[in-house]
């Protein structure tokens, strides 16, 4: 008898994946594949003219542009780099994502599972509303209430951290600073992160919550192993959109930190700069070469951001492929 597997014929009236046959479903095919392209594109538009007004730029600097710690590029001979601009962006990066990332995925938590309807539903309005704040108002709520306070925490950090060096205050001016940047910039992300992952966390099969509570679980333990492995990929997601506003931040940043181009390991000590700040500050009084210097630091921001939004993709791809594995 003969036992070799056959191909399964489709179901009648089945579409072939990719092909739609109603006119409104081919409308909509053309209109999701034309969007994308047309992303493609200008993205693609983008990195050219950056990386066109970088060669520009870079062709005629003098210095090393990946390890200079000076910005004069109407100078002669035009010297310039991206060495503390990289530093102060990814230092500032990190110190709003340690802060705001716990922060979000507890509040997120609160609001899905703990706290009652009445209060949940403000909550996640109040949350929304704070997402759509201007960065400028954020950036004098820091300038004027958010440096004269810190002084007192920055002492106590230098005091009771100062052994660990990045927590050493030298200098005694305000506290204008990369990590007064780095708080700031953890409550500009703080929704952004909040609502994505309460809305991850919304979407937990309540059969999966309710047979562990069945099982004799702790609204924690429900929490621990239904709510946080499902929504991990979610948290990532979320974190790394916010991870992305930190790093472009411009206005905020531009209004609270003292630019330098004085590398110091010392987070508390004013001073420090970041792309998006010195190209706010900059651009208009530059000339036509400053401003290419300008657009090749932006393009290191670019590349920057790229690389981070691939690294999340891909740790998100992972998780899936991880999890369909093991279901």
């Amino acid at each position: 008898m003969d036992i070799t597997p056959t191909a399964t014929a489709p179901p009648p009236g089945a579409v072939p994946k990719g092909k739609a046959t109603r006119p409104g479903d081919k409308v909509f095919l053309g209109l999701s594949r034309g969007s994308g392209i047309l992303l493609l594109a200008i993205m693609a538009a983008i990195a050219i003219f950056l990386t066109y007004r970088a060669y520009l730029a870079v062709s005629k600097n003098e210095a090393n542009f990946l390890t200079a710690f000076e910005w004069n590029p109407a100078g002669s001979p035009p010297e310039f780099g991206i060495a503390i601009l990289a530093y102060g962006t990814v230092v500032s990066s990190i110190i709003a994502m340690i802060i705001a990332v716990p922060i979000a995925v507890g509040i997120a938590l609160f609001v899905s599972h703990y706290a009652p309807r009445r209060l949940a539903s403000p909550l996640a309005y109040v949350i929304d509303l704070l997402a759509a704040v201007p960065s400028i108002i954020y950036g004098l709520w820091g300038a004027l209430v958010l440096v004269p306070y810190l002084g007192g925490l920055n002492s106590w950090l230098d005091e009771f951290l100062g052994w660990t060096y990045v927590f050493d205050k030298d200098g005694t001016g305000p506290a204008r600073s990369l990590f007064t940047v780095g708080i700031l910039l953890a409550v500009m992300i703080l929704p952004i992160i909040t609502n994505v992952t309460r809305e991850v966390f919304l979407q937990v099969p309540k059969m999966q919550e309710e047979a562990a509570l069945a099982l004799g679980a702790t609204r924690w333990e429900v929490i621990r192993m239904s709510v946080l492995p499902f929504g991990r990929s979610g948290i990532i997601s979320a974190s790394m959109l916010g991870l992305g506003r930190a790093l472009g931040e411009t206005m905020a940043v531009a209004v609270v930190l003292s630019p330098s181009f004085l590398f110091s390991g010392h987070v508390l000590d004013p001073g420090g700069g970041t792309f998006a700040q010195n190209i706010a500050a900059k651009f208009n009084e530059a000339n036509e070469y400053g401003r290419d210097a300008l657009i090749a630091s932006g393009l290191v921001l670019f590349v920057i951001t790229l690389l981070v939004n691939g690294a999340a993709r891909m740790i998100i791809a992972r998780r899936k492929e991880y999890s369909g594995a093991n279901a």
